[in-house]
């Protein structure tokens, strides 16, 4: 896993919008006209914030930080003492290039980047062993299954449809609808129903699905039980996460054959 450098000051993006007085229109004179009302002086009062907007702010503030959480995969954090934190730096006295500032803190702020990477390095080697450990059991139960085969690589497959003699190999171009699931059935791609197939060279994919297609023919489809390896491996991607088991129904509608480019004549 890539260490994450995290600054103290957190990146908490503010638009702040300065607010400028709008320009007094200069009194009309001599023409017999009454001149614009001016503006009532403003109080104190007029730039207290409301209960409202202060509420406002507050919450947003921890959609930010919920933000921050959730994108950096913190999990379930303790809440409390994340108040407790935000509470002891803005009581905190002096500015934080004083050399003593970060005495004033249970856990100093000096320690931020060590503590969260080493507690993020351990959350994702947790998940990557718990989603191996699922995929494993997952596969294993699966292939118990009726009409369910395997292949060397590990792939797990069952042909729906065989579809005709038209087979594509590595090098060529398929036409496909699919739907991906996880092995808890959330969907996490699809084409749609009603649309029109997808075409890519089918080396360019997931080593699963490569592998895979390579057993049906036009018209034909296939479940494919793609273990993390024939994957997305321990990267994972968004929405899928590291070293998870994928499943794909994929059906082949077209297949353009690989024509090698024209070598160039000798001369």
């Amino acid at each position: 896993m890539k260490t994450t450098k995290i600054f103290f000051a957190l990146a908490m993006s503010a638009t702040i919008v300065a607010c400028t007085p709008k320009p007094v229109a200069p009194e009309v004179e001599g023409d017999g006209t009454s001149a614009p009302a001016q503006e009532a002086v403003k109080t104190l009062k007029d730039y207290t914030p409301s209960q409202a907007e202060i509420d406002s702010v507050s919450y947003l503030l921890g959609v930010n930080f919920g933000s921050f959480l959730k994108g950096y995969n913190f999990g379930d954090v303790n809440y409390s003492k994340m108040m407790a934190g935000m509470k002891d730096y803005v009581k905190a006295k002096g500015d934080y290039r004083d050399p003593d500032f970060n005495s004033q803190f249970k856990i100093s702020p000096e320690l931020i980047n060590d503590v969260f990477n080493a507690y993020l390095e351990k959350r994702h080697n947790y998940t990557l062993l718990a989603n191996k450990e699922k995929g494993e059991k997952f596969l294993a139960a699966n292939l118990k299954k009726e009409g369910v085969q395997k292949t060397d690589s590990g792939l797990q497959y069952k042909i729906v449809e065989p579809g005709n003699d038209v087979k594509p190999t590595a090098q060529d171009t398929v036409w496909v609808k699919y739907k991906g699931t996880l092995i808890d059935g959330k969907v996490f791609d699809e084409t749609p129903e009603d649309g029109d197939a997808v075409h890519f060279p089918l080396n360019g994919v997931v080593a699963g699905w490569t592998e895979g297609l390579q057993l049906i023919g036009e018209g034909g489809e296939i479940d494919l039980y793609v273990p993390a390896d024939l994957a997305y491996g321990e990267q994972g991607r968004p929405g899928i996460d590291p070293n998870s088991t994928l499943i794909f129904n994929v059906k082949l509608e077209k297949v353009g054959k690989f024509v090698p480019a024209p070598e160039e004549e000798k001369k």
